[in-house]
């Protein structure tokens, strides 16, 4: 699938850097990718102000899910901000093919897929966990959810982390190491399907639906990443599959973070409202009503 010869002088790198060496990017799909990173982040900033902004619109008790979700916007913002530069600063124009072509000689950064993998480590855990701030769990403990949440959470991206490394050089270890991850995502679906399920339970019909709704926006997002993950081997050596991971990646990022947090937070307004509480937008004090 890849020349020997890149291999020997790529080693380890993403099959984005191959293609890079290989036949380089036209100027579509080069900027096509960047934007697509572009907007992947500048959406990440927009929902930060939404997630701010609409902190004091639910109950005190239900606020650290969105704080939780404003942190991730900050760490979604500024890692994959990084990784657009990655991309820009990876490849660069070339008069002699008229294309965007990698350099293993100039000195710069290869592009690098660690960059999301540094900001799932830091964002999926407390994805998982902001929605135990929300919910009532009637038979499962807290602790145990959260604690599976943690466990699984970090693994699966600590084994896919290191299975990216291998999506040229060795497949079976890329597929190992996926597949060890895919075990743990597997259980994480489990565990979220539980928690959903109990969380609907004896809650104002609406709420009920817009966790329904979580559900599935949940399976598509997560099921999109070990998609990417995989695009080396659904289209090799292609500029339409690094177009398509990065695309793939971005909605996956932007489903599962931010429309995942909003309709959190208007499971939290239902609730909040059904207990009685008015927000107030000009002053700190609120009233809570039993």
């Amino acid at each position: 699938m890849f020349k020997e010869s890149s291999q020997s002088t790529l080693g380890n790198a993403t099959f984005e850097n191959y293609v890079g060496l290989e036949q380089g990017y036209s100027e579509i799909a080069y900027q096509l990718s960047a934007h697509v990173l572009t907007l992947g982040y500048a959406v990440m900033l927009a929902a930060l102000f939404y997630f701010i902004l609409t902190i004091k619109t639910v109950a005190p008790k239900y606020r650290i899910s969105s704080v939780l979700s404003v942190v991730v916007m900050v760490s979604a913002f500024l890692l994959l901000f990084v990784q657009r530069e990655n991309w820009v600063e990876a490849f660069t124009f070339s008069q002699e093919t008229g294309r965007y072509m990698l350099d293993p000689n100039h000195g710069g950064d290869l592009f690098n897929n660690g960059y999301r993998y540094l900001n799932w480590l830091i964002d999926v855990p407390m994805l998982l966990l902001q929605i135990l701030f929300v919910v009532s769990l009637t038979t499962s403990s807290f602790t145990s959810i959260r604690n599976q949440f943690w466990f699984s959470g970090t693994m699966m991206i600590l084994t896919g982390y290191v299975g990216q490394y291998y999506e040229v050089t060795s497949p079976i270890a890329f597929f190992i190491w996926g597949g060890i991850s895919t075990l743990f995502f597997i259980h994480i679906l489990v565990v979220m399907r539980k928690v959903i399920k109990e969380g609907q339970e004896g809650i104002p019909d609406q709420a009920s639906k817009y966790l329904g709704t979580i559900w599935w926006i949940f399976l598509f997002s997560w099921l999109l990443y070990p998609v990417a993950y995989v695009m080396p081997y659904i289209a090799p050596l292609s500029e339409s599959g690094v177009v398509a991971r990065h695309l793939v990646y971005s909605i996956a990022d932007v489903a599962s973070k931010v429309i995942y947090g909003i309709y959190l937070t208007m499971v939290a307004k239902v609730l909040s409202d059904a207990s009685g509480y008015r927000s107030s937008e000009f002053s700190d004090d609120t009233s809570v009503t039993s």
